[in-house]
């Protein structure tokens, strides 16, 4: 497998984002090397929280709820997936699977030994994150899902038809996707750093395969992977909670499924943020703050 890794000075100056760098390095189920960047706040002995993004962003787009999950005390980690941000980039559309995805945070997630988590995930992050969850129920400790899905193959709405199907022959990214899911307008330092992981379309394989890995069709070789975690969490009874934004047209309606089908979301205080779009972190990130902590504390 060719890999390839965006060169660091791409990621000079960045606004609002200070952090250093962390590395944890994977093999493929081929032999390759595969390098996972995350961010590693906070004492290293207290409880983590887990941050996971979608396509097409990365770690950036948790910059304004790091230091208020930080003032918390605990740990903060934001992970970039395979084929995003600082992490390595397969190079062939081809390399990327939803099986793979699956394995390669997988051994990050054990690499790190990570328990008693805290995980807070959105688009492909909640898609990714709550396999994770099914399969390792007890390294987390509970879970907040915004704006995300686990799609069993049962059919896909009018958004999910043009998105799979722009993206089936796309040959690079449509930026323009990024801001029309946001309510605010990023600066153009800040959609600067969303591009920065991608110095040519060469990068941007990762970020292309994903709409034609989302298992919303029968026969997408990715679902019975999300059955199997789907049943597996009719068993997870620790604390789940959803916050969804009013206005997000991709995962409209996951929340209440999920408060209905995982036994930990009974009896919590889910909330839908109004106003909020899909990347709900650039349009309300201190309202999640407000129900994100109070989640940490009482639970």
């Amino acid at each position: 497998m060719k890999v390839l890794r965006t060169p660091e000075d791409r990621f000079a100056n960045l606004p609002d984002f200070p952090w250093e760098p962390h590395y944890l390095t994977i093999q493929d189920e081929d032999g390759s090397d595969i390098r996972i960047h995350y961010i590693d706040e906070g004492p290293r002995d207290a409880e983590p929280i887990v941050l996971i993004h979608g396509n097409p962003t990365w770690a950036y787009l948790y910059r304004h709820m790091i230091p208020g999950l930080l003032a918390t005390g605990r740990r903060v980690i934001a992970v970039d997936l395979v084929g995003c941000g600082r992490s390595d980039k397969p190079a062939a559309k081809s390399d990327y699977t939803l099986a793979r995805h699956y394995d390669w945070m997988s051994k990050w997630l054990v690499g790190l030994d990570l328990t008693n988590v805290t995980l807070f995930c959105q688009d492909w992050g909640g898609t990714i994150g709550l396999y994770l969850v099914s399969l390792f129920p007890e390294r987390f400790a509970r879970v907040i899902a915004s704006n995300t899905g686990l799609p069993i193959g049962q059919g896909e709405g009018e958004f999910m038809k043009m998105w799979v199907g722009m993206m089936r022959e796309a040959t690079e990214f449509p930026w323009h996707m990024l801001e029309a899911g946001m309510e605010r307008k990023l600066t153009p330092e800040e959609l600067a750093a969303y591009h920065a992981p991608f110095p040519t379309s060469e990068y941007e394989s990762g970020l292309i395969q994903f709409p034609l890995l989302i298992a919303v069709q029968p026969d997408n070789p990715g679902v019975p992977l999300n059955r199997e975690a789907w049943a597996r969490l009719a068993n997870f009874n620790k604390p789940f909670l959803t916050l969804f934004g009013d206005l997000d047209p991709v995962s409209k309606g996951w929340d209440k499924l999920a408060q209905s089908y995982i036994p930990g979301a009974k009896g919590q205080a889910h909330h839908t943020v109004k106003g909020a779009n899909h990347f709900i972190q650039e349009d309300a990130p201190a309202e999640l703050l407000e129900h994100f902590i109070p989640f940490l504390d009482v639970n």
